[in-house]
């Protein structure tokens, strides 16, 4: 990728721009440029928008949808030069890293709750692998759907669902360049256009080499992703997205406790924990394609076919820093050996398991329209899905090679394991059909009712690692929603909801008693109650109160020979708190700010060490603010600035240890100008600008307990010019 183009392309550009503008500017640039750039800042954050498509209660807008959600649009994404899903995160307290390394497919938490790979990331509503590195260049915004969404999504975590919205064809011809303090090289076009008056296009690519605040850590990724619209007559039309994608980074392990009691210290975030230099980077190469057909039938009534296809290969290979079975301070038994052994020695394994497939396929087929039964109205969804999701994998080598200490300022180098990688083999095979059925009754002009549910079927077999059968599993359930919307005024809904779910069952950690084997699915509820209020100048708040339970999956103590047996007992209940605030404040001065304060706990385990205490990973207090003022002494200059809040974060399961609470601060500059009657734009954003350290995560990966740090201060500079 490094032909793509070379360093002196972007520093030519970087440092030509500026000084032409002064001559180049039409006279009228600074008249006319902060009307349109107002213009484009309200629409950006303007609530009264077609209906979100990670509704899952049927089609509406921000403020008619009886849910908690946010929308971070074009103009945030911009910004704050968000890349990695992390990063996103970062611009919703609701959000929260859920085992994220650096140069690995990340994923993350609503609420609380890990969102499930297979069903929890959707681009233009219709599922998408999650193991995969989800670009962001041909997305228009992004919507956070929080809380149970059965109806959308059907088998799936309770947290939520992230849904990826394209970009349609229109005319644009965008360019933008960019780097950062760590030497980064980064290139993307946009560009589109109606070739005839029913037929448009629009292509997205990008080129990125980046270079990581970890040692060791550089990564490269291609990214084409193509969007056209058909206008096939005037009342039916066929969107269809396709993207590709392929990427290439080491992934950076993360650190355990000490001894299962106590956290690292002085850890240097630029430092590779296992390096080896061996260690080849994890590859993974991802096709998504989604198409969706509307017909209107007429002014009332309309169908919708929609299909999509989604494909990860993941290459996976890692020097993993794991555990401490073989050190010599946990040879006793005496130190948990699945911790860093308490004076900071660790094990490390040469792990690989190449072409590693998820493969998501669904289709979908509805009927949407509205009529009146006496004085009440009616807008009825009626619907089929059928989505199926296979796992093929070899056999991996996971060996241990050899034992080093976090305070190693070079890691000893090991011999990497003889051993090769198996066949490959289907491990899942899982399908789920579904039929849904929503209606939103009006009862007068100020009271909506909204009542429905989703059957579905599941049906999955599971395999082991030579591809015999071990499971099959079969469920029929349906799952009941419903809520009261009132109108109190026009610019103020008030709303209640109930929401039945269901998620698959965990699978049983390694050093379990039952290694390898899934729990049965587990059921869980939500309610919540929640107030909205949209006013004519785009500002949007809202405020939702919440409590979501499900079995309390976890290892028990017993008296088996592993000394764990993985079970489902008592319950694990999320209760909450949001508050959210966007779009324009004051003249100028644009804000995207949300709260979340949680309670997460387990009740009637049956272990006195999980009783009642605070759940890994999930923080009581976040907050994320950022600001978008436009100085208006300064033509096209905008100053912007974040804060993000997390409070300390439990380490361990019986609260004991936790992660310090963290505040981290952030700024930027925007110009916008015209150079030669083309618009460029400047956006200089600083991370971290106190270089403060923290811990971001600690959550979970197949029964272990990780830590990530955040990271260091980072500066980015991109422009983008239009052609």
């Amino acid at each position: 990728m490094n032909r793509c183009y070379r360093p002196a392309l972007l520093t030519v550009a970087l440092c030509a721009a500026l000084p032409l503008h002064a001559s180049d500017a039409a006279p009228d640039a600074a008249d006319r440029t902060p009307t349109e750039l107002a213009a484009v800042r309200v629409q950006a954050r303007q609530t009264v928008t077609p209906a979100i498509q990670s509704n899952s209660f049927g089609s509406g807008d921000w403020k008619s949808t009886p849910a908690s959600m946010n929308v971070l649009d074009r103009t945030l994404l911009d910004s704050r030069q968000v890349r990695t899903l992390s990063e996103l995160a970062s611009n919703d307290a609701s959000l929260g890293d859920s085992y994220a390394p650096v140069g690995y497919y990340q994923n993350i938490a609503i609420r609380g709750f890990p969102l499930d790979t297979a069903t929890g990331y959707r681009f233009n509503g219709l599922s998408i692998a999650g193991e995969q590195r989800l670009a962001l260049e041909n997305v228009q915004q992004v919507e956070i759907l929080k809380g149970e969404a059965g109806l959308a999504a059907g088998v799936m975590a309770p947290g939520g669902i992230i849904n990826y919205v394209g970009k349609r064809p229109t005319e644009v011809r965008n360019v933008t360049l960019g780097t950062d303090s760590e030497g980064s090289r980064y290139a993307a076009v946009d560009v589109g256009h109606w070739l005839t008056p029913r037929f448009g296009v629009r292509l997205n690519a990008a080129w990125d080499d980046s270079a990581s605040y970890i040692d060791h850590a550089d990564g490269r990724r291609n990214f084409y992703a193509l969007a056209t619209d058909w206008l096939i007559s005037d009342r039916s039309r066929l969107e269809v997205d396709a993207s590709y994608q392929t990427s290439a980074q080491r992934s950076a392990s993360g650190y355990q406790l000490l001894g299962a009691t106590t956290l690292p210290r002085g850890v240097d975030r630029t430092r590779m924990l296992g390096y080896q230099p061996w260690q080849q980077p994890v590859g993974i190469d991802s096709t998504n394609l989604t198409a969706l057909h509307t017909f209107q039938i007429n002014a009332q009534w309309q169908t919708r076919v929609s299909a999509s296809y989604s494909r990860s290969v993941i290459d996976d290979n890692v020097a993993f820093a794991y555990g401490c079975y073989y050190a010599a301070q946990c040879a006793d038994g005496s130190v948990p050996g699945n911790y860093f052994a308490p004076n900071g020695d660790y094990d490390i394994y040469d792990y690989r398991s190449p072409d590693d497939t998820r493969r998501n396929l669904e289709g979908r087929a509805e009927l949407r329209g509205s009529f009146d039964t006496g004085r009440v109205g009616h807008e009825l969804t009626l619907g089929v899905d059928r989505f199926e999701r296979t796992v093929d994998k070899r056999r991996n080598v996971n060996e241990y090679v050899g034992t080093a200490n976090i305070d190693d300022a070079r890691v000893p180098v090991f011999a990497p394991s003889p051993l090769q990688p198996g066949p490959s083999v289907r491990r899942l095979d899982s399908a789920q059909t579904a039929v849904f059925v929503l209606d939103r009754m009006h009862l007068g002009d100020d009271w909506q009712w909204l009542a429905g549910g989703r059957f579905v079927r599941l049906d999955e077999r599971a395999f082991d690692k030579r591809g015999n059968p071990e499971r099959h599993s079969t469920l029929s359930r349906f799952l009941p929603q419903t809520a009261l919307v009132w109108k109190a005024t026009d610019a103020v809904n008030v709303y209640a909801s109930y929401v039945r779910g269901i998620a698959l069952g965990q699978e049983a950690p390694f050093w379990t008693s039952n290694d390898g084997a899934y729990l049965a699915p587990v059921l869980s509820r939500q309610t919540e109650v929640g107030i909205k209020y949209t006013a004519a100048d785009a500002l949007t708040l809202g405020a939702a109160v919440f409590r979501t339970s499900q079995p309390f999956q976890y290892a028990r103590p017993d008296d088996s020979e592993a000394g764990y047996t993985f079970v489902a007992a008592g319950q694990q209940t999320h209760t909450g708190l949001e508050l959210t605030a966007n779009g324009r404040v004051a003249e100028g001065l644009v804000l995207t700010a949300s709260v979340s304060a949680l309670q997460s706990r387990a009740r009637d385990t049956g272990t006195a060490f999980y009783e009642g205490h605070p759940l890994v990973n999930v923080p009581k207090v976040r907050a994320s603010v950022h600001a978008d003022y436009a100085l208006p002494f300064a033509s096209g200059l905008s100053v912007t600035g974040g804060w993000r809040y997390a409070g300390s974060n439990a380490a361990t399961v019986d609260g004991d240890v936790r992660a310090p609470g963290y505040h981290v601060v952030d700024l930027g500059l925007r110009f916008r100008h015209d150079l030669r009657a083309h618009p460029v734009t400047w956006n200089l954003s600083v991370d971290n600008v106190f270089d403060r350290f923290y811990w971001r995560d600690t959550g979970s990966s197949a029964g272990d307990y990780y830590l990530f740090a955040g990271a260091p201060r980072q500066a980015r500079l991109s422009v983008t010019f239009g052609l």
